[in-house]
């Protein structure tokens, strides 16, 4: 099989480099335009464009997947399927034109958790699981014709950064467990389930501001959701604190939205129901630190 590749973060460089390693044909590698970035504005490269080099792949990075010069380009090589991991919405015009489809892994178990950012809603909602999927494309975002699941559990204390990453690695087998059952014939597509399920829109700044009016559970799993990024937010004198790392107290809030420094240098905050002990944090302008290089820090 002729395979072209779309991706831009980590997330997608784990599976190429897997789709590489088992043998597969991969002609070309779609990815995002170089982005200015950091304090120089210097034109950086994404994950996966590095990733593509490294494996000395044909790199193609559109501006707009529309374009003649672009759709003539990917006609060109003539691909028999095509993968799609984080990355932007493909038109019907790309998605439905090799002959054996399009495909995409995403990073939940459908159809829980369509959309941009399905890692991060299922520890910030409390899932106890979530999972890995494939599924062929079609018109509605996350909605195609399923062709692997698989589902982990969220570890009590997990983070955003920790469960990306072992779902990276569960995601690249399954997209080459699907590839084995295409290219084998042995594929079995499964209509995905109809009724409401959680969604899981692109995260902005409002949701991370953390409301004190929650019980210490939802603000736990709100900080755990969102460390290390974009890291959910408070104000602390006048300046935004990000909390990296919190834990639930059994003490009773007297005060919700208090932040206090308590006689056992303890820096706790006061939900709805309980307290939180905060032990990671960065404030405004400085680097992520401990609770207890904060309170040195007030003291010097």
């Amino acid at each position: 099989m002729k395979i072209v590749f779309f991706g831009t973060p980590d997330f997608a460089v784990c599976a190429l480099k897997k789709i590489i390693e088992n043998g597969y044909n991969v002609v070309a590698v779609v990815t995002a335009p170089d982005k200015p970035a950091g304090r120089g504005y210097q034109l950086q490269m994404s994950a996966v464009k590095k990733a593509a080099i490294e494996l000395q792949l044909p790199i193609l990075q559109p501006i707009n997947l529309k374009s003649e010069a672009f759709i003539n380009e990917l006609k060109s090589l003539n691909a028999d399927i095509q993968i799609v991991i984080a990355f932007r919405m493909l038109p019907e015009i790309v998605w439905n034109m090799p002959p054996m489809g399009t495909f995409n892994l995403h990073a939940s178990y459908l159809p829980n958790y369509r959309g941009a950012a399905p890692i991060n809603w299922a520890i910030i909602n409390g899932e106890k699981s979530t999972g890995v999927t494939t599924f062929f494309l079609k018109h509605e975002i996350d909605t195609g014709d399923l062709i692997l699941r698989e589902k982990t559990e969220i570890h009590p204390y997990e983070t955003i950064g920790e469960l990306y990453e072992r779902l990276m690695y569960q995601g690249a087998e399954l997209v080459c467990k699907s590839l084995e059952m295409i290219s084998s014939g042995s594929i079995q597509l499964t209509q995905q389930e109809t009724g409401e399920f959680p969604h899981a829109p692109k995260i902005f700044d409002e949701h991370c501001v953390i409301n004190w009016e929650k019980t210490a559970q939802q603000v736990f799993n709100l900080v755990r959701g969102l460390s290390p990024y974009p890291g959910a937010y408070t104000t602390w004198n006048n300046k935004k604190l990000k909390l990296f790392k919190v834990e639930i107290l059994s003490n009773k809030s007297t005060e919700i939205g208090l932040l206090e420094i308590n006689s056992n240098k303890d820096f706790t905050a006061h939900c709805s129901d309980f307290q939180i002990k905060i032990i990671e944090l960065q404030v405004e302008g400085k680097k992520r630190m401990s609770t207890a290089d904060f309170i040195n820090g007030l003291k010097m």
